[in-house]
């Protein structure tokens, strides 16, 4: 699965399942630039960890929600490496878990806004440019929540299901340019935001007191989802494209 010649982009590519991928990837041989928006130190560790591997790396900083900071990100990163042909839209942010009822405009807007104005902003800027590579991919990190829908978290749930709108038309338009758009879509994994959830809604201080009731006896990992990553950008999946993959270990199969 050799990624030798090619460069991602990783929103998020610092911590937990961004991290994952962005290692992921150069060890398959892609060049890796690690975007950020408040943890530099992570984001210059995982740099770090990509060059130690014999590939180039950079940390770039941009609140991916601001099409000015996108478009300066973009910038620095095309000028660094000269073209981006895997796009990882990775970048989230979880929403508080009030009715719709009790929720702020202010936290809805901004939720949205990470989810699907930031994949829309860079999809814009890096999908012309890698038209003229042999082959582009773009890589949309959802979540099984557009799945149940659940109550108490509708920032969350219209931001990923806004997300995967973003993804189903993108990979209509873009294939005649032999880009392929793909969506991956985690259930609970074991991150920062991950342990958080755990703790607010199931009220567990240790996250693996779940493994017992999780699918094949443990909580999904970020090398888990890396791992679809790496495959969906392969030359093993050089046919696939509009394609969802769930990675919640074939979910609750009792309900």
């Amino acid at each position: 699965m050799s990624l030798a010649g090619r460069v991602a982009l990783v929103t998020g590519g610092g911590r937990g399942i961004g991290r994952a991928i962005s290692l992921a990837l150069a060890e398959d041989g892609a060049d890796v630039a690690v975007n950020y928006r408040r943890d530099e130190e992570a984001a210059r560790q995982t740099a770090a960890e990509i060059q130690a591997l014999g590939r180039r790396a950079g940390a770039y900083a941009a609140s991916i929600d601001s099409f000015d900071d996108d478009r300066a990100m973009v910038e620095a990163v095309l000028k660094d490496f000269g073209y981006v042909d895997i796009l990882v839209h990775n970048a989230g942010i979880a929403s508080r878990g009030q009715s719709v009822a009790d929720t702020d405009p202010a936290e809805l807007e901004r939720v949205i806004r990470t989810h699907a104005f930031g994949p829309h902003y860079l999809s814009k800027l890096l999908a012309p440019q890698m038209r003229a590579r042999p082959r582009g991919d773009v890589i949309f990190i959802s979540s099984v929540a557009t799945l149940s829908l659940a109550a108490n978290g509708a920032p969350y749930n219209m931001g990923k299901a806004a997300m995967e709108a973003l993804a189903m038309t993108l990979y209509k338009e873009e294939r005649p340019h032999g880009t392929h758009v793909n969506i991956v879509a985690p259930g609970l994994v074991e991150t920062d935001m991950g342990v958080r959830l755990a703790k607010a809604t199931m009220g567990v201080q240790d996250i693996h007191e779940l493994d017992r009731r999780m699918p094949f006896g443990r909580v999904c990992q970020p090398g888990d989802v890396a791992d679809v990553v790496r495959y969906l950008v392969s030359e093993g999946a050089s046919y696939l494209s509009g394609q969802r993959i769930y990675v919640d270990g074939g979910g609750n199969i009792w309900s």
